[in-house]
């Protein structure tokens, strides 16, 4: 993707609910025609950048800008931008077309019925609905409800899109197709569309970009393959799950972990010393090996997991912590473990991530 404009960005936006600080000064610039994931645990924040950004609620403080234009004081109906509501929010009492029809109905701009018929054909046939035009939301299933709500938003043409957690209610194998098609309908209509996501494999899937939103603050924003590659602080590896994390203590230029002292070489500003490495650069030894390519971490051998183009084993560490390992079937098939055994796992010390409450020397 080349890079473009902003379409909109927060200057300083702090929202509180009485004693809570939901979103905490934040400063965000969003590209045009992009594909945004949101991501961040339950409590973070993620809804209600949304709800500030749609103008559903008013920052406490700072500024929004959309297309150049500051909105910030700009009721919700004005501002053209479409939201996706994580429960559908359809109305029961309309048919899928007029469910389509309801905001340009009810807009503030007149549409003629003409106009209505066309515009909201379109929609429909463009998420993938069309034959379903007259029935009702409890007549279709999540995921066609899921389009619904999609359809209703872009038959408004807005430019930018909010949807929360959208794949939530679906099944599994219906949120793998959603998220094929949703960012094929962005990419037709060149819009940009803020995904947020609890999932992170949902937002490392989906987005062109992520945001990391933890305690109100993005705290990384980047390509999905830099957040995975390079996560700024320990609390983005732990949302990704894909990091084995060790507490410990950073001493200059070594860490001193439950896998003895091992070399450092940097370090990245971190509120605590924690050490992280990847499941899958987790290797697997007998436990008396010694040609190691790293550190020796003890570990009992618990379960496996399959998970169809990979295997996860779960180890335990001598003080209880689980430890997992992801060997991928393309590098041919795993090691025969036995239940219960002692094991050791071991890594190249240059691939670790360190992070430290002060820079390694």
């Amino acid at each position: 993707m080349t890079q473009s404009e902003p379409i909109f960005r927060m200057e300083g936006v702090t929202h509180r609910y009485g004693d809570l600080t939901a979103l905490d000064d934040i400063d965000f610039v969003a590209e045009d025609n992009s594909y945004i994931a949101l991501l961040g645990p339950s409590g973070s924040g993620k809804t209600c950048l949304l709800r500030v950004i749609a103008g559903f609620e008013k920052p406490d403080k700072g500024r929004i800008w959309f297309q150049g234009r500051d909105i910030t004081e700009l009721p919700a109906h004005e501002r053209g931008i479409g939201f996706v509501f994580q429960n559908f929010a359809l109305f029961p009492h309309l048919t899928i077309f007029e469910n389509v029809a309801f905001g340009l109905r009810n807009g503030a701009v007149k549409v003629s019925e003409t106009d209505i018929a066309d515009r909201v054909t379109d929609a429909i046939d463009m998420v993938g609905l069309t034959g379903l035009e007259d029935r009702s939301p409890d007549q279709i299933s999540g995921g066609q409800k899921q389009r619904v709500a999609l359809a209703r938003s872009l038959v408004l043409q807005p430019k930018l899109v909010l949807l929360d957690e959208p794949l939530g209610a679906l099944d599994a194998n219906l949120r793998e197709r959603m998220q094929i098609e949703l960012r094929a309908i962005r990419e037709r209509l060149d819009v940009t569309f803020l995904h947020v996501t609890g999932s992170e494999t949902e937002a490392l899937a989906m987005g062109d970009k992520v945001a990391v939103l933890d305690q109100g603050q993005i705290v990384q924003y980047g390509t999905p393959d830099a957040i995975y590659d390079s996560p700024a602080i320990s609390d983005v590896a732990l949302f990704l799950n894909r990091f084995n994390l060790f507490n410990g203590e950073l001493q200059g230029d070594t860490f001193v972990g439950p896998f003895g002292t091992v070399p450092v070489t940097a370090a990245q500003p971190n509120k605590s010393d924690v050490y992280a490495i990847r499941y899958d650069r987790t290797r697997i030894f007998s436990a008396d090996a010694v040609d190691l390519p790293g550190p020796a971490l003890p570990v009992r051998y618990l379960a496996s997991e399959y998970l169809g183009s990979s295997i996860v084993f779960l180890f335990e560490t001598k003080d209880r912590k689980t430890v997992e390992v992801d060997h991928h079937l393309s590098l041919g098939e795993p090691r025969d473990l036995t239940v219960g055994e002692n094991y050791t796992l071991s890594w190249d010390p240059a691939q670790a991530i360190v992070f430290g409450k002060e820079t390694a020397r």
